[in-house]
């Protein structure tokens, strides 16, 4: 789960602007693409203009970006394009890359060091469509404290954080992506996460969700949300009482 850690005020417009992504303030970017930027993510391929690197004009290209600090209390663009060759990190064996690479595995937890020499464990990903190795570090991934209104167990907590299949009581399945634009990949198209801070509930509503690694969606069983869903909807609509407009024109099938 990836919590809301810019503010849309915070986004770089001006640079938006430049590469055709934005035009006169208005973003031009969909809904699950402002959502994954704003939690620290990356979006889906988008179609970049205008761009200029180390003296060099592009005139367009498909890329994925995302944002970090600036350090001066400001937000940077990064460009994540297309790699003609992926660059393997030197912790994966040229067995397990290649696993990755050709779809064999979703993803491998190893052991490796960070720059202060200590030890950390992290998820590597790999993304084909910007042939690109992603590494998650497995501390710092946020499991939810509930999906659909469902508790997890520190057991389903930690399997999360590892990128494994958490299976809950109300047939929802899931796993953590780091690749993927959503942060999660589910046998479900929607779910609600929540986490409790400080005493009170912040709730991340998901739509749209890629299948799980190897799998395709059953139709039926994508669109059949449970009971747990709609009640953590009605949650969601306490607190913001202007939430659920969209919501309640879709009308999904109830599954118990």
């Amino acid at each position: 789960m990836n919590l809301i850690r810019y503010n849309e005020k915070d986004l770089p417009m001006k640079e938006l602007e430049t590469i055709g992504l934005a035009e006169k303030g208005q973003l031009l970017i969909n809904v699950n693409d402002l959502k994954a930027l704003l939690s620290g993510r990356r979006t889906g391929l988008l179609n970049l203009k205008n761009l200029e690197a180390e003296n060099i004009k592009i005139k367009a290209l498909d890329a994925k970006i995302s944002l970090q600090p600036a350090g001066n209390g400001k937000t940077e663009l990064l460009v994540h394009p297309i790699y003609r060759k992926p660059a393997t990190p030197d912790f994966l064996e040229d067995f397990e890359a290649k696993e990755l690479e050709k779809g064999e595995v979703a993803s491998l937890l190893k052991v490796t060091k960070d720059r202060k020499g200590d030890t950390k464990e992290v998820l590597v990903e790999y993304d084909p469509e910007t042939r690109e190795f992603i590494i998650s570090d497995t501390e710092k991934v946020m499991a939810p404290d509930m999906i659909n209104g469902e508790k997890l167990t520190p057991a389903q907590k930690e399997n999360y954080r590892k990128g494994k299949e958490v299976a809950l009581t109300d047939d929802t399945k899931l796993n953590y992506s780091g690749k993927d634009v959503n942060g999660i990949r589910s046998n479900k198209l929607a779910l609600i996460a929540s986490i409790i801070i400080d005493g009170g509930i912040s709730y991340m509503l998901y739509t749209g969700l890629n299948a799980m690694f190897g799998e395709k969606h059953d139709e039926t069983t994508a669109k059949s949300l449970s009971k747990g869903y709609y009640n953590t909807v009605l949650e969601m609509e306490d607190q913001r009482p202007d939430f659920s407009d969209n919501l309640r024109k879709a009308k999904p099938v109830i599954s118990r």
